[in-house]
């Protein structure tokens, strides 16, 4: 799937469902990182695949990222404790990664797992804090966090 990929023609409305999937694979790319997106969007994604990828960039980052009312640090930090919550560790740390560059802290990451592992369990907590240390260490690495 090309990054550039429009939805179908035969798809009613298409002009809107259009307009979303640009506004969010740019809001996609704003929030992870280009190299990331197109990473996601180019590997293992195949012809069956490739609407899943299209739903997302279009209804999570187009119509919901899009939105007023809450700052990207703090969607961010919601999306870390919910990933967290379900156990989803690939998207957890693209999240992460997300949450730096929308200006969180490690202190607001870490405490925001803190949070979560309090409600969602102790297995949870654990599993979390691995891959955020590791995502985090990573970042330091790369010069996006402070050493």
């Amino acid at each position: 799937m090309s990054g550039s990929s429009i939805p179908r023609k035969d798809i009613p409305n298409a002009e809107a469902h259009a307009e979303l999937y640009h506004a969010g694979l740019e809001m996609r790319k704003k929030v992870l990182g280009e190299e990331y997106v197109t990473n996601q969007l180019s590997k293992n994604v195949s012809e069956f695949a490739q609407p899943m990828q299209q739903l997302v960039s279009e209804i999570a980052w187009g119509s919901i990222w899009t939105r007023p009312g809450l700052e990207l640090k703090q969607r961010s930090l919601i999306n870390i404790a919910l990933l967290a919550s379900k156990n989803f560790p690939a998207e957890l740390s693209g999240h992460i990664r997300g949450a730096v560059n929308n200006g969180a802290t490690e202190v607001e990451i870490r405490e925001t797992l803190l949070q979560t592992a309090v409600y969602c369990g102790a297995p949870v907590g654990m599993s979390s804090f691995r891959v955020a240390d590791a995502t985090i260490q990573q970042l330091k690495e790369e010069g996006k966090l402070p050493k």
